[in-house]
């Protein structure tokens, strides 16, 4: 090409999918051209800034590496589809709440609307990715709304889902376990994904690359998503179980994990998933099982959902019995809001409903996070639990957010630690116990503390799985 760039690519949506992917696509494909496009003002504006719009570490530095070279942010959509010989689709595709399948089926309607605005401003023949999670055989509805267009335009559309976990999503993508590229397989859809094929083999090992049909790709990704959660899940229930019989999750989890049949990966017991995809891709998985008359698949894979709501309410309930079957007016410190550490995202987080249950029996929250603002925190708190002061007045001032740990915990009856940040295993525990009022609890939703160090400072200790010592005699 005149400009020296090989190819250029354009992905519509700046998020958490969109804006990694394309920072790495660039730092390793140098001779591609790529810009991230969005409606929002804003979130481009925070990309093109050194405050970026999501917390992920390494992430600031491949921006810094490659913005303005080859890797551009930019709200002028038209323009950038109109250059672009590759166009990614990595747009948001929530639960539906309302109408068919609400509360199962994925919303297209981003997509779709993609699909059209691409018809509408292409002035040649582009390849079009399906980036986003999406139902299977979402792609046959782009390619037909992208046959529509009134010009001869010929499109290609491939399925290349995204396998990243947050907190460690540039690992992921510079060291990928596989890349998946699903095609028609037609000459013209196998050619199609070779090109982009071509683009991950400037560092994806070829045999890492695998290529298949459109719907295999993408049922694949919902599939690799249910079964991580089922193990969690899996392990979920059996902390229960444990807690019941004196028997010790860490324990049973060594035991197991140590079958290379099993293996050791996802088997931390915890207060349960979140994060934007499990549950959106269960509840996606469950709706076309049933969709297609598999009820009692979708039954089984419903059941993974049941089991994390289950472990969620449990903990809260836990909390309130364990103090002396009441909270009202105490104070309880929440250390972590982030669904897990390393990332500032909020969506879908366990943290998130154990505070909405303790607020609503009356105790006094007050939550630190090093990630999470107040206002992303009562964002999500509104949209998933319709919590908010429009909808319980007063509900914002029994929730205060800390500027650290400490002072979250200063005065407080109990501490929960519901997010794995690092630093709260630093934390200088005895100063803590000496600030908190007596007895003070520790609740850990995360396995992440010394249980037997704080019960020597004097904690009354609960955690995931594990055996309580005033309960069974026989330790």
């Amino acid at each position: 090409m005149s400009d020296g760039f090989d190819l250029k690519i354009c992905c519509m949506g700046a998020g958490y999918v969109g804006g990694p992917t394309m920072a790495v696509i660039a730092a390793k494909c140098p001779k591609i051209r790529v810009c991230v496009v969005d409606l929002s003002k804003k979130q481009i504006d925070a990309w093109n800034s050194p405050n970026l719009p999501i917390y992920e570490p390494g992430l600031p530095e491949v921006v810094d590496q490659c913005r303005g070279k080859n890797l551009f942010f930019s709200t002028d959509i038209d323009a950038e589809i109109k250059k672009a010989d590759i166009i990614f689709i990595s747009v948001n595709t929530p639960t539906k709440t309302m109408g068919i399948g609400a509360g199962r089926a994925a919303n297209v309607k981003n997509c779709e609307l993609c699909a059209r605005k691409i018809a509408e401003v292409s002035e040649s023949d582009k390849i079009v990715v399906e980036k986003s999670t999406v139902p299977v055989r979402t792609a046959q509805a782009v390619r037909r709304v992208l046959e529509c267009n009134e010009k001869g335009l010929k499109f290609q559309v491939l399925s290349n889902p995204e396998f990243l976990a947050e907190g460690t999503a540039m690992p992921d993508l510079m060291e990928p376990d596989r890349v998946l590229i699903g095609g028609v397989q037609s000459p013209e859809g196998i050619k199609a994904a070779e090109t982009l094929v071509s683009v991950y083999a400037n560092w994806v090992p070829r045999e890492q690359i695998l290529t298949t049909n459109l719907w295999s790709s993408e049922l694949s990704k919902l599939v690799a998503n249910a079964f991580l959660a089922q193990r969690v899940s899996s392990i979920n229930s059996i902390s229960a179980l444990c807690e019941a019989t004196g028997a010790n999750v860490s324990e049973i989890t060594r035991a197991v994990g140590m079958d290379n049949r099993i293996g050791k990966r996802f088997l931390n017991s915890s207060i349960g998933f979140g994060g934007s995809c499990f549950q959106k891709d269960i509840l996606n998985l469950v709706y076309l099982c049933e969709t297609y008359g598999l009820n009692e698949c979708a039954e089984y894979w419903n059941q993974v959902i049941v089991m994390n709501n289950y472990q969620k309410k449990r903990f809260s309930e836990k909390m309130v019995s364990s103090m002396f079957n009441t909270v009202t007016g105490k104070k309880i410190a929440i250390l972590g809001f982030a669904f897990k550490k390393d990332t500032g995202d909020v969506r879908e987080t366990p943290s998130m409903f154990v505070v909405r249950d303790l607020v609503l029996e009356q105790a006094k929250i007050h939550v630190y996070d090093p990630q999470v603002s107040r206002d992303d925190m009562w964002m999500e708190m509104n949209y998933t639990c319709n919590l908010s002061e429009a909808t319980h007045p007063g509900v914002e001032a029994a929730v205060t957010t800390s500027p650290n740990a400490y002072a979250a915990c200063d005065g407080a009856h109990a501490l929960a630690v519901l997010t794995e940040w690092d630093e709260f295993k630093e934390l200088d525990f005895a100063r803590i116990y000496q600030s908190m009022a007596k007895p003070a609890f520790i609740f850990d939703g995360r396995n992440i503390l010394d249980h037997t160090g704080l019960r020597k400072i004097g904690f009354e200790v609960h955690a995931i799985g594990k055996p309580d010592p005033n309960k069974f005699s026989d330790l």
